[in-house]
């Protein structure tokens, strides 16, 4: 089995590469077929985990639309802080618009139902969210998760994007930690 090591935790590979983009291009046939006659909707990317799986995804989008980011932040190690701080806000006008928003994972949903909170100020016409990756056990808020691209069970996971302590995102592969 393939290992990583991150400082003081080790980390075995979940889910390889190629699962993750055919995953991706499935989710990406479901987006195409439902926005195809929307006019440009708008991506909204969850930094910092999600640029690896918003690129992977635009790339498979057919439609006209925009890309945007916020930054938001709950986590420490290897564990939800339980609060969200938006670290950089939105700049664009989204009245009126279907904004999709991209997150690498959704796990308690504390980060999205902040985010939610907060879009719905700015009167879209539509919100929905697409996440790489969803843990439907350890999730706790009402906000529909529409587009998860794959869902896992409740286990702490890095690479494609997501890190532990800053270290991880830059693996292609998706690693799960290894209680030892």
């Amino acid at each position: 089995m393939k290992r990583v090591t991150l400082q003081d935790k080790t980390f075995e590979l979940f889910i390889p590469y190629e699962q993750i983009q055919s995953s991706v291009q499935q989710l990406a046939d479901r987006i195409n077929r439902d926005y195809a006659d929307k006019p440009v909707p708008l991506f909204l990317g969850v930094l910092n985990g999600s640029f690896m799986f918003m690129a992977e995804l635009m790339k498979r989008i057919g439609f006209a639309c925009e890309m945007s980011f916020v930054k938001l932040a709950s986590y420490r190690g290897t564990s939800s802080t339980g609060k969200v701080s938006e670290l950089i806000g939105l700049t664009d006008n989204l009245q009126g618009r279907d904004i999709i928003v991209v997150e690498d994972i959704v796990d308690t949903g504390e980060s999205i139902d902040h985010l939610m909170r907060s879009l719905v100020g700015h009167r879209p016409a539509s919100i929905e969210v697409a996440t790489l990756l969803f843990k439907p056990s350890a999730y706790k808020k009402e906000v529909e998760i529409r587009y998860p691209a794959i869902s896992i069970p409740n286990d702490f996971i890095v690479g494609f994007g997501l890190d532990y302590n800053q270290l991880g995102r830059n693996l292609c592969d998706i690693y799960k930690i290894v209680n030892e």
